[in-house]
């Protein structure tokens, strides 16, 4: 699960990601408004912890510019402030839910599994494609009585792909969702892990295969169907 921390409290924000972390969670963090929109806007989250109070843009404004750009990501809005009227507001400009400072942080993970279940992300421990099926906790790839675990950054590209079955998921799409958006990686590291996933695949003698759309990006295809928009199955 993918989660952005938006919170201008850097020690907060930090103790946050730590703890999400813990839970095997991958975070983003943002410690201002404007920051938090653009990452919101650019990438795909689960979650979003989203402070009310933040230099450069607040988080009502994040949060009412983010619903008029039809991003549907649950919303969990944090504030100091405990006064109802303050929660109508969160909520009526998007927020899902309402934390007041200080708070439980078991609290706040359960708030956080509770937001995706209400979204229905992760109602199914599995996703499927063709003679595959990708376990969710476990990591566990299995095709028939054959099954193989993935590492982290294999698990989360050939999650993304499965969620985008038979659409090509730009190169640009798999870093910034993967990597993070602030980080170093390029296309040669997504290549990397496209070819670890390709040798896995043919371990379990899968049907499935990863199409190439050259100097674009990746789909998933099965034998019956074309391999590749751009020719073959190199990266």
């Amino acid at each position: 699960m993918r989660i952005l921390i938006v919170e201008d409290e850097v020690r907060l924000a930090e103790a946050l990601a730590q703890i999400m972390a813990e839970q095997k969670y991958q975070v983003d963090q943002v410690h201002n408004g404007a920051d938090g929109l653009d990452y919101a806007l650019t990438a795909q989250y689960d979650v979003i912890v989203l402070d009310v109070m933040l230099p450069k843009l607040d988080g009502l404004e994040v949060a009412r510019r983010l619903r008029s750009a039809h991003v549907s990501t649950p919303i969990l809005m944090l504030t100091a402030h405990d006064e109802i009227s303050d929660k109508v507001k969160g909520l009526d400009c998007g927020a899902d839910d309402y934390m007041t400072k200080p708070f439980d942080t078991s609290e706040l993970l359960a708030r956080v599994r509770a937001l995706t279940r209400r979204q229905g992300e992760v109602v199914s421990e599995e996703l499927a494609f063709g003679d595959l099926s990708l376990h969710l906790s476990s990591h566990c790839l299995r095709r028939g009585d054959k099954s193989v675990r993935l590492g982290f950054k294999e698990f989360e590209v050939l999650r993304l792909l499965l969620q985008n079955a038979k659409l090509v998921t730009p190169k640009d799409d798999i870093i910034a969702k993967v990597w993070g958006l602030d980080s170093e990686a390029e296309d040669n590291n997504v290549e990397v892990y496209i070819s670890f996933l390709r040798k896995k695949l043919s371990f379990l003698a899968s049907q499935v295969s990863i199409g190439t759309v050259r100097k674009v990006g990746y789909f998933l295809t099965t034998s019956d169907e074309p391999g590749s928009f751009g020719g073959g199955g190199m990266p």
